[in-house]
């Protein structure tokens, strides 16, 4: 049987041949079909709105989400422009967790002894947006892999809402795990033959960046299976990493607790370590070198600032290098790379690797 609102318009309709009010009947049967549809829209939950974490993606009710940015996918190959050459590994069946190896040209490899610094790098996007395959990332990857001469793994972790935190970061330390396995014993030909273990970097841009730092504190606080990692770790690079602190909006407090499922609060070590985190904690941070990259019109950098003079005020032992770029918004080196500054980001991120 045909639901009341369609036996309405088929007896407007009806109507208007009857008396020839066609137009007006029209209309009205216009308005009634829209009134339904918005009543529709406003109660299926694949449109009712649950959170709208604009520009990034809006979640439904129904528990759909629909992203915004950072979907595309472009393959692993062959770089023309560097001559770096990349490919994708299933690192975990079971979460579908992957990762992109980036391997400079055979003539960096050989100018390199063969052996080359291993770079782990951690994509931003706000933990829910982005992944390791977008062509922003995989650009970058290259020209970076290209510049610094070295053996990149690039994470491609998952997301929140689907994954909320901590999926990231347990993500993240298996990937770091199987290079550190890799570079060791052998099973991937890349890490093996040409990637140097006791040369390990950790780098991340945005939330990447706070991936990075957190799985530097887990692999020097871990007594166990950590100290592998935690001896290997020769340098660490945040570039504008998310950190949050006591006095931020409620619409970032919100998105905190979006990204986590309400976890943990704005109190704690993932978020805020300037606050959460004793300088005895601080101190074991194994790493003997940290960069810290800062964009000064970025509305996180007083965090970031903030994490290094937290990180010196604590005794640890090691060197941490504040590098800011004047007039210039969060993450602006990911986009038009042959820009003098984002040349001169990449240049700086690239020396911090060699040593220099």
């Amino acid at each position: 049987m045909a639901s009341p609102v369609l036996q309405l318009v088929a007896a407007l309709c009806f109507c208007a041949m009857l008396f020839g009010a066609g137009e007006a009947a029209a209309r009205v049967a216009g308005q009634v079909v829209e009134a339904s549809a918005f009543r529709s829209r406003a109660t299926d939950p694949n449109m009712v709105v649950k959170f709208d974490f604009s520009p990034f993606l809006i979640q439904y009710k129904s528990g759909r989400v629909q992203r915004f940015m950072g979907t595309t996918f472009v393959p692993a190959s062959m770089d023309s422009r560097t001559g770096v050459a990349s490919r994708d590994v299933v690192v975990d069946h079971g979460t579908g967790l992957a990762v992109r190896l980036y391997r400079p040209s055979r003539r960096a490899v050989a100018t390199g002894g063969g052996r080359l610094p291993v770079l782990v790098y951690f994509h931003g996007g706000a933990f829910v947006v982005e992944s390791a395959f977008d062509p922003v990332y995989h650009n970058y990857l290259n020209a970076l892999t290209s510049k610094a001469g070295v053996i990149a793994v690039s994470v491609n972790y998952r997301l929140a809402p689907e994954h909320p935190l901590p999926a990231a970061y347990d993500d993240s330390w298996t990937a770091l795990a199987w290079v550190l396995q890799n570079a060791r014993h052998g099973g991937d030909p890349w890490l093996a033959k040409h990637g140097d273990a006791s040369r390990l970097f950790l780098a991340g841009d945005s939330a990447g960046g706070n991936i990075a730092h957190n799985l530097a504190m887990r692999a020097g606080q871990q007594q166990q299976g950590a100290a592998a990692a935690a001896a290997r770790i020769k340098g660490v690079a945040l570039l504008d990493p998310y950190f949050l602190g006591r006095y931020v909006s409620g619409g970032a407090q919100r998105s905190w607790d979006f990204i986590c499922a309400g976890r943990y609060g704005m109190d704690h070590q993932y978020v805020d370590p300037m606050a959460a985190l004793p300088a005895e904690v601080w101190r074991r941070l194994p790493s003997p070198r940290l960069l810290m990259t800062v964009s000064d019109q970025d509305r996180l950098g007083p965090f970031q600032r903030a994490y290094v003079d937290a990180l010196r005020a604590s005794g640890w032992g090691g060197q941490a290098r504040l590098y800011v770029t004047p007039g210039e918004g969060h993450c602006y080196f990911l986009n038009n790379l042959d820009s003098p500054k984002a040349a001169m980001h990449m240049a700086t991120l690239a020396a911090f690797i060699n040593g220099s």
